[in-house]
């Protein structure tokens, strides 16, 4: 009699254990897939580029060593919400860079995602347009073709079809975003922008020119080049920025951020510029070693500074 209750005894913890089990797989599955939920950025085709036809690929076997995204024709946003226990309402739509011709979507992207949903903040990473790649390594390809010159007539010739098609992608995930806000659980008026390089142009860009529904309530451009967006004026509306870059530059989008921040300041609107003397172009969330590492750090404190860190009541 006491070997069966025993028995029954194994038996029903080992059931419990498995229910137990499966029930804590289904919470992570569902947890980790609302984590990255894929949204198509537009009904169909996108506007602009009806005729691409190409499929979007990725790869990590190339010169950089990252992991590329490249030939994207249909934008899409992949949703990272932060725990419901900690959200404050503020989101993200973050633009990772790759000159146009790929997108570095781990570091620049997915990384930084899960930075902010620690901190209570929505992340939406965007796939916006780029460049046609014609091989299987995008790296290969860019460097083959970028000029000694970045900001020479060929690169803005080659580019510029695309860059304004992106940056269409940037102003129609804002007003996505603003437009399901109750869905996400943010707040439509805490809505900021971020990228590096290209997708800092992006973000940039956003702040000059935007309708109501696709106005960025902050903007955080990381060594964009927006040269050609400075003889635009600022618009009245602006919303504040917070500019990051370093002097060694390889590419010296650097000075660009100088000018924008002057734009910003002497039309009266808030910014706050960080130019370290090291750190190189494209640093993002890489770690070298260096104080440029804790650019992310000032960042927080200038969240906290604007009031994005708490939740709105």
């Amino acid at each position: 009699m006491k070997k069966n209750i025993c028995l029954r005894s194994i038996y029903f913890s080992f059931e419990l254990i498995k229910t137990f089990l499966f029930i804590s797989l289904i919470l992570l599955f569902n947890s980790v897939n609302a984590q990255q939920r894929v949204i198509q950025l537009y009904n169909g085709a996108a506007p602009g580029s009806e005729n691409w036809t190409w499929d979007e690929k990725e790869n990590s076997n190339n010169q950089f060593g990252i992991r590329a995204v490249y030939n994207v024709s249909h934008p899409t946003l992949t949703v990272f919400l932060p725990d419901s226990s900690i959200a404050n309402g503020t989101s993200v739509i973050i633009c990772p860079g790759g000159a146009w011709h790929l997108i570095a979507i781990e570091d620049g992207g997915y990384e930084l995602a899960k930075w902010l949903n620690k901190r209570g903040i929505a992340a939406f990473v965007l796939k916006y347009r780029i460049v046609h790649v014609l091989t299987d390594d995008p790296v290969k390809e860019h460097m083959t073709k970028f000029p000694s010159d970045p900001h020479s007539d060929r690169n803005n010739t080659e580019n510029k079809e695309v860059i304004d098609l992106a940056i269409a992608d940037g102003l129609a995930a804002i007003a996505y975003v603003r437009v399901h806000a109750v869905e996400f659980g943010i707040v439509p008026d805490r809505i900021g922008i971020t990228g590096g390089s290209s997708g800092g142009t992006i973000a940039a860009a956003t702040a000059y020119h935007h309708s109501a529904e696709s106005r960025p309530n902050f903007v955080v451009p990381l060594y964009p080049h927006i040269s050609n967006f400075i003889k635009s004026p600022v618009p009245k509306d602006a919303p504040p920025m917070f500019i990051v870059a370093a002097t060694d530059d390889q590419i010296g989008f650097n000075l660009d951020c100088v000018d924008l921040y002057k734009a910003w300041v002497l039309s009266k609107h808030s910014a706050e510029i960080h130019i370290y003397s090291k750190g190189g172009h494209g640093f993002v969330m890489r770690k070298q070693g260096l104080p440029s590492d804790k650019w992310i750090d000032l960042f927080a404190d200038w969240l906290i500074v604007e009031g994005l860190l708490q939740p709105k009541k």
